[in-house]
């Protein structure tokens, strides 16, 4: 499951202004001019960033057809047992909270790993900080990883532990059975949790929760607290942690914001980097950032066209970045929210990729695993870069069509587009540094509004292309004869100091956990806080469009939402 409070919004916002006011007027654009430096570096594209959330509640996870469609989309890392689900959970009894709940049989972690190994994806493990121990973890580990030889590495510590009600929120919506909710309390167990697992498999990777620069409840004192939860976790756990994580809901009021958040992240990412300097010391640089939940929830749209487009151009912007992973939210999702209308596609306000087939007032999804624009959306990285790829320096002359370039082992550029417009095509003209692309067509796989699958065809050329409206388009191109390897990238200018994180509205962020019905940017009912703040082979080109998250489990062949609040709609 996850957040109810942000669908309720938007189903009102959408309502109140109606489709129109979300979009732009219809009449001729300039041409947008696309510069590529394929010489300069940013880095290369993560072995398993490519992820996915699964939970405990999903029975349909293992699927011969689901794994298919996973696998398809370049699916390389799953994370469980869930999200606000994982501080709930048992792994050894395979239940949750008191036990008295249903889990389905074959979502345990031995189904899991399962799954992985069909989808051929890294599995990402979130450790019960909320109602667990140290042992119950490293048990976890030994059986995973000395048992069952399994080799997970990547260990979660809690899932989104600041959400505990420290911050003046009431219960929160994160489970904590601690007496003391703080984040000093939170790093002191951090460390013996890392000890103890570390103890039975030195080669794990242990996992800090931090909350996401720019967004509530960062920079946030509870009374009793000397500092904020970052700087009083990294302070006390740095030493014993090998990467830290944040959660991307940017969200925004209408698809315009969603679809320009990208441009924060390079701002949330300096300040992790200058956090992680402050108190690893040398270590700093090998201390990893994973992103293991990210989605378009908050924003109107969550199965229509423009998550579709938000979804590849976060993962890249998050990869150009330094993120080793970012896992979207979610496989499947269901939702409890009427489906809605925006830029002419129905919405079906489900945070999942598939279909969970859920009806909501006499209205359905599509049947179940039918796959949601996003599915399509972040399949359409398969079409830009493989894992190993280097990703290259690009830039965009209007904020309207986002674009990523990615160098591939066998000589080949590849370049994508994103045409943020729901009603105009885009005419781009394309320059190239470092890199001199073959003449003659180019092909074009694309993924345009209302298309159910990928298109192949050939259209314009690498130095002109049109793009359709809500579109994403990627070229493939060939270096022009003789020119193959003639322009080795180099590495790009590590930035120095944080960028300010500021949103569309000119407010810090915008709150991905607040409380239901709270208004965004706004203090909860209860917060005695403060205000919230709340990027081939052949020439080719990609079009593409997308998806969104709550939980649903089956019970007897009738999917249920287990709606416990906050906790409940988070996920499992």
């Amino acid at each position: 499951m996850r957040r109810r409070f942000v669908a309720g919004t938007v189903a009102a916002l959408a309502a109140s202004v109606g489709v129109g006011a979300l979009a732009p007027r219809a009449g001729a654009a300039p041409t947008v001019d696309i510069r590529v430096d394929a010489g300069t570096s940013l880095g290369t594209v993560p072995s398993s960033g490519v992820g996915l959330n699964t939970g405990y509640g999903d029975e349909h996870m293992g699927d011969a057809k689901v794994t298919s469609l996973m696998k398809a989309a370049g699916v390389r890392q799953l994370r469980f047992p869930g999200g606000s689900g994982a501080d709930d959970y048992h792994w050894k009894t395979h239940t949750y909270g008191d036990g008295s709940g249903w889990i389905p049989s074959n979502t345990d972690f031995d189904h899991f790993m399962a799954t992985a190994k069909r989808v051929g994806a890294r599995p990402i493990v979130t450790a019960n900080y909320g109602s667990g121990t140290p042992q119950e973890a490293a048990d976890w580990v030994k059986y995973a990883n000395v048992d069952k030889g399994y080799g997970v590495r990547y260990w979660e510590i809690g899932n989104e532990v600041y959400g505990n009600g420290h911050y003046g929120n009431g219960k929160g919506w994160e489970n904590d059975t601690h007496a003391d909710k703080s984040p000093k309390e939170y790093a002191k167990n951090l460390v013996a949790y890392a000890k103890a697992m570390k103890a039975v498999d030195p080669k794990v990777k242990i996992g800090a929760v931090l909350t996401t620069p720019g967004y509530w409840p960062d920079k946030e004192k509870a009374p009793g607290d000397s500092a904020d939860w970052n700087n009083t976790v990294l302070s006390i756990a740095a030493k014993s942690i090998d990467f830290t994580i944040v959660h991307w809901y940017p969200g925004g009021t209408t698809t315009a914001d969603l679809l320009n958040t990208p441009s924060r992240i390079a701002g949330v990412t300096s300040s992790l980097r200058s956090l992680i300097a402050k108190y690893a010391g040398s270590r700093a640089a090998s201390v990893e950032i994973a992103v293991t939940e990210n989605g378009a929830v908050g924003s109107p749209a969550q199965t229509s066209q423009a998550a579709a487009l938000f979804a590849p151009d976060t993962y890249m912007t998050w990869f150009e970045q330094g993120a080793t992973h970012v896992d979207w939210w979610n496989l499947h999702n269901g939702t409890d929210q009427a489906p809605t209308t925006v830029h002419g596609q129905t919405d079906y306000q489900d945070g999942g990729v598939l279909s969970a087939g859920t009806c909501v007032g006499g209205k359905c999804e599509p049947p179940r695993d039918t796959p949601f624009p996003t599915y399509w959306g972040i399949r359409s990285l398969t079409a830009l870069a493989k894992p190993g790829d280097t990703m290259v320096k690009s830039s965009s002359r209007n904020s309207s069509v986002a674009v990523h370039a990615v160098r591939n082992s066998t000589g080949g550029l590849n370049v994508m587009l994103t045409n943020k417009n729901p009603q105009n095509a885009a005419q781009v003209s394309l320059s190239y540094a470092g890199y001199t692309p073959a003449a003659g067509a180019v092909t074009t796989v694309s993924y345009a509004k209302g298309d159910t699958a990928l298109t192949t065809a050939k259209r314009g050329t690498a130095a002109a292309q049109t793009l359709p409206p809500y579109s994403i388009t990627t070229l493939q191109l060939k270096p022009a004869p003789g020119t193959a390897g003639a322009h080795k990238p180099t590495p790009a200018p590590t930035p120095t100091a944080p960028t300010p994180v500021v949103s569309a509205s000119g407010t810090t962020g915008t709150r991905a956990q607040g409380e239901i019905g709270a208004r965004v940017g706004r203090p909860t009912p209860h917060s005695t806080s403060g205000d919230l703040a709340s990027t081939g082979a052949s020439n080719a080109v990609a079009t593409y469009s997308a998806i969104g998250g709550l939980l649903v489990i089956a019970a007897g062949g009738v999917l249920v939402l287990r709606g416990r609040r906050r906790r409940g709609l988070h996920g499992k």
